[in-house]
């Protein structure tokens, strides 16, 4: 009689990498379908590249390297299409494919694969090509409503709010077109109300916990409420949390399970130190927006927070001896 001992906990749970892969596909089709209303028919181009290229580089370095993985876990997909979504509609194809196989090759295969790298793969990939064409990614287009339907994206582009708001003056567009969406910037970025669905879609869901959306947002409002400018501060405040990305980076990006604390007390953490950087970063840096390099070094800093955070071992002194009595 053979006897099989495994090591507690011994938990069930119906969730597994796909599945939860797949919710955040879900959750970010608003985003997606919003961004082709926006700026039509070449969105779908630029996500397809993106995913192809990341599929394609896992397949290949997971065969030429024999190890361990597969593409089925719908990972490479997820990351393709936050990647794409980060970009500007009129990026080059080619930009997107490198941005796309940097994402994978090197932030996430290089690192060890599924779950051990340091660095949100999306936002690594968008940093690399941010770095080696910088032109390509501060070229916004109009969105369609604006241009008419018959103009290309390609050939039409605009300032995005956050550009206005580094002069700094409020910006043209309404609250309600930050909202909604009516604006240029990247294509998953712009329509906060779709993103909105897809966050609350994945809280329900319980893919992800309202800490670091709820740290990351609550300090960038209260940073730019009291470091206004101009007249309204609250005008400043709203405008600083509908303009650029950093909705997105708060609902996807900084939520990613591998670069982010596991902690509550680190979330909290994490959530407020990207939160206070991408202020910093937009009011010091050379470009507007900085979520992508405020997640980036929080996500540098996560394994010390989840160190720093450990909750105490109960029937155990924080010393690490057992308390009797």
């Amino acid at each position: 009689m053979k006897l099989k001992t495994e090591c507690s906990p011994h938990i069930r749970a119906n969730d597994n990498t796909a599945r939860i892969m797949l919710d955040v596909i879900i959750a970010l089709i608003p985003a997606l379908v919003a961004g082709i209303v926006i700026f039509g028919a070449r969105v779908p181009m630029v996500v397809a590249t993106s995913v192809a290229a990341s599929v394609m580089s896992e397949w290949v370095l997971l065969k030429l390297t024999k190890r361990p993985g597969s593409i089925g876990d719908f990972t490479a997909v997820v990351t393709g299409l936050l990647l794409a979504l980060a970009l500007p509609v009129s990026v080059p194809y080619h930009v997107v494919a490198i941005g796309a196989v940097f994402s994978i090759a090197i932030a996430k295969l290089l690192c060890g694969g599924i779950g051990k790298n340091a660095f949100n793969p999306a936002l690594s990939g968008r940093a690399f090509v941010m770095l080696l064409f910088p032109d390509a990614l501060v070229r916004y287009a109009v969105p369609c409503a604006v241009m008419g339907l018959g103009n290309t994206v390609d050939i039409v582009s605009s300032a995005t709010s956050l550009h206005h708001m580094q002069i700094p003056a409020l910006p043209s567009v309404t609250l309600l077109d930050c909202f909604l969406g009516s604006m240029g910037g990247c294509i998953g970025e712009v329509s906060t109300l779709a993103l909105l669905i897809g966050g609350v879609y994945l809280l329900v869901r319980r893919v992800i916990n309202i800490r670091i959306p709820a740290g990351y947002l609550g300090s960038v409002a209260l940073l730019t409420l009291i470091y206004g400018k101009g007249e309204s501060p609250l005008l400043w405040m709203a405008y600083s949390l509908l303009s650029g990305g950093v909705v997105m980076a708060a609902l996807f990006m900084a939520t990613d399970y591998a670069s982010s604390p596991v902690t509550p007390a680190g979330q909290w953490i994490y959530g407020i130190g990207c939160g206070v950087l991408t202020v910093v970063f937009r009011y010091n840096g050379l470009f507007p927006e900085g979520a992508t390099y405020a997640i980036l070094i929080m996500n540098a800093a996560s394994r010390l927070i989840d160190r720093l955070t450990v909750p105490r071992v109960y029937g155990h002194s924080r010393g690490g001896g057992i308390k009797c009595g």
